[in-house]
């Protein structure tokens, strides 16, 4: 891994390329699943189960996925009653979507865009429910607007659903055991530039596009770009789980497929689910 700041360039186009060329890939791998989606119509993706129980009754709510990538989470969504539409800034990623929502028998309406012009593309107050998936407000500079954007897609009462990694597990070195603080746990004008050959699942794929611009929020920055928006709180919970290995060799995996610290895991808060009404 080689890190270092930069001016913001265009972020949009590196990361695109970044997520293009890895969509297949996922979309093929075990840790997705797409077989077990097409073969058993009750089947959820890990994601979702892990907060079946916060998400409550879906069943006919008119509900969007922002930063769907490949879908599995939009589907399994749509498995629970909600008439699902999903956004994604890569053609790569919503080709595969679209494969597996056919696969399944889903109808889902996916649409092609950057998330700060998902207003422009679905228009204003038409949803009841947004959700965001985990791994998905790292790629975004700005997270008041993104909240801004989020309180415009919703109607008065709808609700925000987001699932994230924690801004503390995001300002570890994954690398050393234990892990220590390197990167910033607060936004910064400036992404942080990351060039990493691999990706998050099993693959023998070998990728050529690994440079990827990031970015950390503070749980606090991103409660007052909501509140600030316009939204009101009504759920926060700190997970000491995430469902992928962040730590490499540090973490042990639940037969729900969660990963937590394999020592001491009460230390570190490594995700969140958190919950807001549009008033």
């Amino acid at each position: 891994m080689r890190w270092h700041s930069a001016g913001v360039n265009d972020y949009v186009a590196i990361n695109r390329a970044n997520w293009d060329e890895r969509a297949p890939a996922h979309a093929a791998s075990p840790d997705y699943g797409f077989d077990r989606f097409i073969n058993d119509p009750g089947h959820l993706s890990s994601v979702v189960r892990f907060d079946r129980p916060r998400l409550g009754d879906l069943t006919r709510l008119r509900a969007l996925h922002l930063q769907c990538h490949i879908g599995t989470d939009t589907v399994s969504l749509a498995r629970l009653g909600a008439t699902m539409s999903g956004l994604d800034f890569s053609s790569a990623a919503l080709h595969q979507a679209r494969r597996l929502a056919t696969g399944t028998g889903s109808s889902i309406d996916f649409r092609h865009a950057e998330v700060y012009d998902a207003v422009d593309v679905f228009g204003r107050e038409g949803f009841d429910l947004v959700y965001t998936g985990i791994g998905a407000l790292i790629w975004l500079p700005d997270v008041a607007r993104w909240a801004r954007v989020v309180a415009d897609l919703l109607r008065p009462g709808g609700r925000l659903f987001i699932r994230e990694g924690h801004p503390m597990l995001f300002a570890l070195d994954e690398t050393t055991d234990p892990p220590y603080l390197r990167y910033p746990y607060f936004e910064t004008t400036e992404p942080l530039i990351f060039d990493e050959p691999g990706t998050y699942v099993e693959t023998e794929t070998e990728f050529t596009h690994g440079l990827t611009h990031e970015w950390n929020h503070g749980l606090g920055e991103t409660i007052t770009a909501l509140l600030d928006a316009g939204m009101r709180l009504t759920g926060l919970t700190e997970h000491d789980s995430v469902p992928w290995q962040a730590l490499p060799g540090q973490m042990t995996i639940d037969q729900t497929g969660e990963w937590r610290l394999t020592r001491h895991p009460e230390r570190l808060a490594a995700s969140y689910t958190l919950q807001a009404i549009k008033e």
